[in-house]
């Protein structure tokens, strides 16, 4: 039988020897097999690529035994950067624009730690790109420099440097197009290739292109996940009801946002003698996604689903996500159900789990359920009459629910979000806030109790599976803003501890007063960010001990880890050894991906409000004073849901300065004051794509 070799047992060889090895000496020591030639030589190049072992000349040496650190580069806006070490032990290594040689923002590299110190994190110097993130750019033209040649800027912040194309075809500034990067000709100076023409930068279709380019966002899935979709059924198969708990005579309803497509939940309330039964129906999604199977791992590399205004780009593809999975109306759906009994005061009595199968008797709208059950609309309530009575029930759940929740001191920030708007009538864009009802509550506080029950179900049963956890606040910042206000009407109500009830009632008690706004934001900027982990340390802003992501399922690969764990437990498999590491290491991903998603979709907001403010140079606005820096403050727009920048140096009135302790910007001759959530008005004075950045000048009378 012929030996074979892997990575491990060449790895060992490097440990053993203790010195840099050439490819011979590695086939050498192995006894000149022939047959192993070919794989030594392929795993050499695996493990380089991998970052586990360097050239260095014409041999190779391990990188663990090198001065070295693996890890990613992050370059921020202002320029500057920071290695993030693929050791999670490590600190962050800090890295000037002058020493980033060849790499880009998202580079996998090995940088050299320098021998000197000037800040809090290590220094560092890049030494080699392992792994390039980007195969290609998103740039826009600045100017022709040449017959066909064009000189380009990359669209991203964090890419400082331009590139130089050649192209037949007639370029116009402000096109952007998708470059693929050559060599660099001179420090910041790369030439490239002309890939595709995107279009005009003020389309958003064109802008909205542009940021799933650049923050790596997944747009077509590969042909062998396609193929296992093609392989699925169209409709759930009569065998697939076997064992499952038939609930298809249940008037269970959906309500979404008028635009969703992709159903994961369904609800249906009953009255019983003691209380409440509700019925939370999440879609099966592990029934036909096998773990390790292409489509699996593509959801798994996604992460999550991403949400852009005008598309959206699936964890899974449509098929799965907006056809089998999805919880449409009047069609069998398989499903997993958290059968809840409260008592009348919205207290959970019990709980319990199963595979089911349901269908759906309405597709029903926020906006709908609002007009029918808050505002009593006739034509609203005749939509909705066969579920009327049951969505009454679960508006008198859902308000128990919620009494609830704030008792405990769940921490609501009543923070608007935005949605996008297409005035036709004026050829306008604006980002509005989205109108919030009481119909979105009853969803989130019924979606809240079901991953609390499954959460709480899982942890008894000792099954190793992802929380959703939430830190506790940020000590130093939550120190900050009660040393500032105890200065201010609330000195004598803060409270003595910080636990989310001590929080919330500081926010009862700031509330229609002056220093609502700030409370509000400094307390927002305080908290953590919730991220997943096998290790339960509680959810701070919802106040829950134990709490995860069951509902979306569709969306989100942390609920279908969550749906296998509860599978496995419903038919007494629980596993042999708890594999915390593994968990842990996807936890990290899957938190990773979120971030991912968050950043590219306040992106594409951002961009959205700078094309909606264009049009709008030299316009008065009424906002509010959001934030505050050494250099100026920002201001919120209450017409539209916009933020800007009012310099200091388009003060002309005197020398302000801030002064942090307080929270304030003050006038040195004047003492005029600017302080959180203080009213001003001010003139539109610049609107910068390019910069992402909006300037406002204060208006003379403020």
């Amino acid at each position: 039988m012929k030996q074979k070799i892997n990575k491990q047992e060449i790895l060992r060889i490097f440990r053993k020897k203790q010195k840099p090895l050439t490819p011979k000496e590695i086939y050498t020591l192995l006894g000149k097999k022939k047959h192993l030639k070919k794989a030594v030589k392929r795993i050499l190049k695996e493990l380089e690529e991998q970052g586990k072992i360097l050239k260095t000349g014409k041999a190779l040496c391990l990188v663990e035994k090198l001065p070295l650190v693996k890890g990613v580069l992050e370059i921020q806006g202002s320029g500057i950067g920071f290695v993030i070490p693929e050791d999670k032990r490590r600190k962050d290594i800090f890295v000037h624009p002058n020493n980033f040689e060849d790499a880009w923002h998202e580079d996998e590299v090995l940088v050299a730690i320098l021998p000197f110190k000037t800040g809090k994190s290590p220094e560092g110097r890049i030494v080699r790109v392992l792994k390039k993130k980007r195969e290609k750019i998103v740039a826009k033209v600045k100017q022709k420099i040449g017959s066909q040649v064009y000189l380009t800027q990359p669209t991203d912040l964090r890419l400082h440097f331009s590139l130089v194309i050649e192209s037949p075809e007639k370029l116009q500034p402000g096109s952007l197009l998708t470059l693929k990067p050559e060599a660099p000709l001179e420090p910041s100076l790369w030439s490239a290739t002309l890939e595709d023409v995107l279009g005009p930068e003020k389309d958003l279709s064109v802008q909205e292109k542009m940021v799933k380019i650049n923050h790596l966002i997944p747009t077509d899935f590969p042909a062998q996940v396609l193929k296992e979709v093609t392989e699925l059924p169209a409709h759930p198969k009569e065998k697939d009801f076997d064992q499952r708990t038939d609930l298809r005579s249940l008037p269970f309803v959906t309500i979404d946002g008028a635009k969703a497509r992709d159903f994961d939940d369904a609800i249906c309330v009953q009255k019983t003698a003691q209380g409440y039964k509700l019925f939370v129906a999440i879609a099966d999604v592990s029934h036909y996604v096998d773990f390790g199977s292409a489509l699996d791992k593509e959801a798994l590399e996604r992460g999550n689903s991403y949400y852009f205004p005008l598309s959206v780009e699936p964890m899974f593809p449509p098929a799965l996500s907006n056809g089998l999975c999805s919880l449409n109306p009047h069609v069998p759906r398989l499903v997993m159900v958290a059968e809840m009994d409260f008592n009348k005061q919205g207290q959970k009595q019990k709980a319990k789990f199963y595979p089911g199968v349901i269908e759906s008797k309405f597709r029903l709208t926020y906006t709908q359920v609002h007009q029918a059950l808050e505002k009593g609309d006739t034509q609203a309530k005749k939509e909705v009459e066969p579920v009327l009575p049951m969505l009454e029930l679960a508006y008198e759940l859902a308000s128990q629910l919620k009494k609830l929740r704030q008792q405990r001191g769940s921490i609501d920030f009543d923070l608007p979000e935005p949605e996008i708007h297409f005035n036709l009538q004026e050829g306008l864009l604006e980002v509005r806030p989205r109108l919030r009802y009481f119909s979105h509550q009853v969803i989130e506080e019924f979606m809240i109790a079901a991953n609390e029950a499954v959460a709480e179900f899982l942890e008894t049963k000792e099954m190793p599976f992802l929380y959703r956890v939430h830190p506790a606040p940020d000590p130093e910042k939550l120190a900050s803003l009660f040393k500032l206000l105890k200065t201010t009407t609330l000195a004598e109500k803060l409270p003595e501890k910080t636990s989310p009830k001590d929080l919330q009632d500081l926010l009862k008690k700031a509330e229609h007063t002056e220093l609502a706004f700030l409370v509000n934001r400094l307390l927002l900027r305080s908290m953590m960010q919730a991220k997943y982990s096998p290790v339960n340390e509680g959810h701070f802003g919802l106040a829950s001990l134990s709490y995860c992501h069951f509902t979306s399922p569709i969306r989100r690969y942390a609920d279908l880890v969550v749906h296998r764990a509860l599978k496995k437990v419903l038919v007494g498999d629980f596993p042999r050894k708890k594999k915390l590491k593994k968990l842990q290491k996807l936890g990290e991903h899957l938190s990773l991906q979120e971030r991912k998603a968050m950043e590219a979709e306040r992106e594409m907001l951002k961009r959205a409000s700078i094309l909606a403010l264009e049009k709008r140079i030299g316009q008065e606005f009424t906002g509010i004073v959001s934030s505050l820096s050494d250099f100026g403050f920002w201001v919120e727009l209450e017409e539209i849901m916009a933020e800007g920048l009012v310099r200091f140096s388009s003060l002309s009135d005197d020398y302000y300065s801030f002064l942090p302790d307080r929270q304030e910007i003050r006038g040195e001759r004047t003492g005029k004051r600017f302080v959180l959530g203080q009213k001003v008005r001010v003139v539109l004075e610049r609107a910068d794509l390019d910069r992402l950045q909006v300037d406002f000048a204060l208006k003379e009378e403020d």
